[in-house]
């Protein structure tokens, strides 16, 4: 009864519940996030392609409070980005929210925190991706042969195979030993 504005179709609910960990009223609050970042950008009805054309700029996501102070937040932004120029539509942001949410299952943060790592999309996280890691982690302040003996030091104790580089299931046995892993890879909703 009112003039209530319709944001999204019954169907495009159900399937974002459907592809996400989240219920309609978190959906819905995603959204309103969403928009409150660029309002001049993200329309107030979503009920046609406007989830996958309309994108925000990388700039204006990284501003988030959750991402501010993430030295990740630029590849964050580039791993969820269907681009892959860290611009994100709704449906990307969603994706992003929903892996970092705390109901995500710990494969796919598992798997998501590999991307990220990733940094050069090779499918391994090879000596240079973990000098990248060491880098934005420390803020840059390790000296080259410190980054360079932490990086022979991870790869000595992770690389099981031999290869020089962490495959996905080597950096999955890693990480799932790490007790912290869950509780800092999340952004509340």
């Amino acid at each position: 009864m009112g003039n209530k504005v319709v944001t999204f179709t019954e169907s495009q609910l159900e399937d974002y519940q459907d592809c996400t960990f989240f219920t309609r009223k978190e959906i819905l609050r995603v959204y309103k996030r969403y928009r409150a970042i660029c309002p001049e950008v993200v329309p107030k009805k979503m009920t046609g392609d406007e989830p996958v054309k309309i994108r925000v700029p990388q700039e204006r996501i990284e501003q988030l409070p959750e991402l501010k102070e993430n030295p990740f937040k630029e590849r964050i932004c580039q791993v969820f980005s269907k681009e892959g120029n860290g611009s994100l539509s709704f449906e990307d942001f969603l994706d992003l929210l929903s892996v970092f949410s705390e109901q995500a299952p710990r494969q796919i943060k598992v798997f998501y925190a590999f991307k990220i790592y990733d940094f050069d999309d090779d499918h391994h996280i090879g000596p240079a991706d973990l000098e990248q890691v060491l880098k934005l982690l420390t803020r840059n302040q390790l000296s080259t042969e410190e980054i360079v003996q932490v990086c022979e030091k991870v790869i000595e104790e992770a690389d099981v195979d031999g290869d020089g580089k962490l495959s996905f299931m080597e950096f999955e046995h890693v990480i799932l030993r790490a007790p912290d892993f869950l509780g800092t890879f999340h952004i509340r909703v």
